[in-house]
C-alpha cells in the first residue's frame, strides 16, 4: 500500500500466501531495513486482519501497522473496541484502524449475517470507537446497534487513526467528514484523481462548520496497489484474469467501478 497524505510512505500488504505467520518475520524485518514505513493486512478469507500486526509489532521498530480493512459487521462493536486497543497498546503510537463495510459475499455468505444497511453500520461503527477509544463509557442507541455501558478497561494508548475503506461518494465523504482518511482499493492512478478530491471536498465542509468529530488535520489517501515482479507476462495476465473476475464480479465493485464508468468495458464478464 501507499499513502500519498500527509506524506508519501511505501508499504506492504502481509500475509504472503503459502507462508506460515510464524515465517513472515524474516521477511517483514527486511522490509522495515530497507525502507518501507508500513505494514496493512486484509481480511477475506486467509488470516484475519489483527493477528499478523500483532505478530509484527514484535518484530519491528518503526513501522507503522494497519488493517486494510476489518469490516464492520462480523465483530461486535465491544469487541472490535477491545482489539483495537490491544494493538494500540502492542505498538504505541504505531497502529491505524482501516475500517470497511466488507462486502455481502464475506458477511452473508461466509458468515451468517445480514449485510443490512453498511454506510450506516460503518459511520455507526466509527462514532463508537471514537468515544469507546478515547475511555468514554457508551451508553447509546446508533440506527444500526446499541450500546449499554461500555467501557473498555484498557483504553487506546494514543489516539488511534480510523481510515475508512471508500469506494462511492457516500463512504469516501463519510472518510473526510469523519475519519482520518481513506483507503482505496481497485483503482487505477487517473481513478485516484476522481475520488481523492471527494475525500478532501469533505473534510473542508466538515472543518468550516466546525464539527467536533473532526480533528482538522489532513486527511490521508491510503492506495492499495498491485504490483506483479515478474517477466511472465501470460502469468500475471492469467493471476490478473482470476482476481478480476473475483473482485470486480462483488455487487459492491462492480457498481464502484460503473461509477468509475467501465460499464462498457465490464458489461460481458458481468453477463457472462
Amino acid at each position: 500500500m501507499e499513502t500519498a497524505a500527509p506524506s508519501q510512505r511505501w508499504g506492504l500488504t502481509l500475509t504472503v500466501p503459502g507462508v506460515a505467520l510464524r515465517d513472515h518475520a524474516e521477511l517483514v524485518r527486511r522490509a522495515e531495513a530497507a525502507g518501507y514505513t508500513d505494514l496493512w493486512t486484509g481480511e477475506t478469507n486467509g488470516p484475519d486482519g489483527f493477528t499478523p500486526l500483532a505478530l509484527a509489532a514484535g518484530w519491528t521498530e518503526t513501522m507503522r501497522l494497519g488493517t486494510g480493512v476489518v469490516g464492520v459487521f462480523t465483530r461486535g462493536p465491544a469487541l472490535l473496541a477491545q482489539t483495537v486497543a490491544s494493538l494500540a497498546s502492542a505498538a504505541p503510537g504505531r497502529f491505524v484502524l482501516g475500517l470497511g463495510s466488507s462486502s455481502n459475499v464475506i458477511v452473508e455468505r461466509w458468515n451468517g449475517i445480514p449485510f443490512d444497511e453498511p454506510y450506516k453500520r460503518t459511520r455507526d461503527t466509527l462514532r463508537f470507537l471514537r468515544a469507546a477509544l478515547a475511555g468514554e463509557k457508551v451508553s447509546h442507541k446508533y440506527d444500526t446497534f446499541a450500546v449499554d455501558g461500555f467501557r473498555l478497561a484498557l483504553p487506546a494508548v494514543g489516539a488511534v487513526p480510523v481510515l475508512v475503506a471508500a469506494l462511492r461518494e457516500g463512504m469516501l465523504r463519510l472518510a473526510g467528514r469523519e475519519g482520518d482518511g481513506a483507503i482505496i482499493n481497485w483503482l487505477s492512478a487517473d481513478d485516484v484523481a476522481k475520488v481523492a478530491p471527494i475525500v478532501h471536498r469533505a473534510a473542508e465542509a466538515a472543518s468550516s462548520v466546525a464539527r467536533a468529530a473532526t480533528s482538522g488535520a489532513p486527511k490521508e489517501i491510503v492506495a492499495r496497489i498491485f504490483v506483479a515482479p515478474s517477466t511472465d507476462r501470460e502469468a500475471v495476465h492469467r493471476a490478473a484474469r482470476f482476481m478480476i473476475a473475483a473482485y470486480l464480479n462483488v455487487p459492491v465493485y462492480a457498481a464502484f467501478h460503473e461509477w468509475l464508468g467501465r460499464g462498457p468495458a465490464l458489461t460481458p464478464m458481468w453477463e457472462a
